[in-house]
């Protein structure tokens, strides 16, 4: 059989099937923002990229940090040659990035988009969100970007991250926020940002931004059996990175405060009461010293409802030290407030 006749022996088309081949053809012919409603990222790439850079450190450790990728952390010897992004956050050179990154850093170099190399000194590092700081000496002011609401992004939106993934710095990807408030078991005060935007080896501590062109994550880490993007990552959110930047802009140290006590998520017997169930409590602690007592189920701090270990440790760490706080807890199946003056946590905690 010919061509000709395979065409013929082919059953007629609907009318309305027919009818709606010109149009689709022309709607592929079409670019593809105008065809399926997707954003362009053309004009915000332009807007934020200059305020990115690439970092590459050179340490001396005993052992690799976990949360780096092998990109990351290429053991040589001793000596850990390390590359990862930041963003700058003031004009007079201040990079915010990963403390993973910069790790315990001999060396540190920071290049613009520019590529202008600026050697780095690590301004302050805060372990238990994975941020650090570091200061450069431009000649002149830099292009800078700002920190964002991330509690007003939703699930769904869009978003896109920006870096140096694989080394080649000045790099964007684009994808939605997957979920929010993920506990990836990195400390406690995981609260992460979940995106499908591809982040890769290199991209740790570089920004992930809203369509406002604003910073609402900071890339941290990924799921990936095969060590490149599996399309899960994670993102520090800039509400929970807001103060932590700020406190090492300040001091270059992050204080929290602290209770002394281990606790475990509960639930009040016979009422279904969600709270924070005292575990244990270190000797000459704030708690000790308060009266607080192992089996002690805390319901509320300062009026506020407590539903979980994680929300106990996170409040309490967020208040000054020495501010006195009131605490509602269950003993002996009766409710109770106990007045707290907050210690300053230990670095080891």
């Amino acid at each position: 059989m010919n061509a000709e006749e395979r065409n013929e022996s082919r059953p007629a088309l609907p009318r309305r099937l027919a009818l709606l081949l010109p149009a689709a053809l022309a709607a592929c012919a079409r670019p593809a923002s105008a065809q399926r409603g997707l954003p362009d990222f053309a004009d915000l790439a332009e807007r934020v990229l200059p305020a990115v850079v690439s970092i590459q450190v050179t340490s001396r450790e005993t052992s690799p940090d976990s949360r780096g990728t092998p990109f990351e952390r290429g053991r040589r010897g001793q000596l850990v040659q390390g590359a990862g992004s930041g963003f700058i956050i003031e004009p007079s050179g201040v990079v915010v990035t990963n403390g993973h990154v910069v790790g315990n850093a001999t060396r540190v170099t920071v290049t613009t988009q520019d590529g202008t190399d600026y050697p780095a000194r690590v301004m302050g590092v805060d372990e238990l969100t994975d941020i650090a700081l570091l200061r450069i000496t431009p000649r002149g002011p830099l292009a800078a970007v700002s920190l964002g609401v991330s509690a007003n992004m939703r699930v769904g939106q869009w978003v896109i991250a920006a870096g140096n993934p694989f080394g080649l710095g000045g790099s964007i990807t684009s994808g939605i926020i997957s979920a929010r408030g993920r506990d990836i078991g990195q400390g406690p005060f995981d609260d992460f940002i979940q995106t499908d935007a591809p982040i890769n080896p290199g991209n740790s501590g570089g920004p992930l931004f809203s369509m406002a062109g604003e910073v609402i994550g900071i890339n941290t880490a990924i799921y990936s059996p095969s060590g490149a993007s599996a399309g899960i990552g994670f993102a520090v959110p800039s509400d929970l990175a807001r103060p932590v930047i700020e406190a090492l802009i300040r001091g270059g140290r992050v204080e929290r405060g602290w209770l002394g006590v281990s606790v475990a998520d509960a639930e009040e017997q016979g009422r279904g009461r969600r709270g924070a169930l005292i575990m244990g409590v270190e000797r000459g602690s704030p708690a000790a010293r308060a009266g607080l007592r192992q089996g002690d189920l805390v319901t509320a701090l300062n009026g506020e409802s407590v539903a979980t270990s994680r929300a106990l440790v996170r409040g309490v760490a967020g208040l000054p030290p020495g501010e006195t706080v009131r605490l509602t807890l269950t003993r002996g199946g009766r409710s109770q407030e106990v007045a707290v003056q907050i210690g300053r946590r230990p670095n080891d905690s």
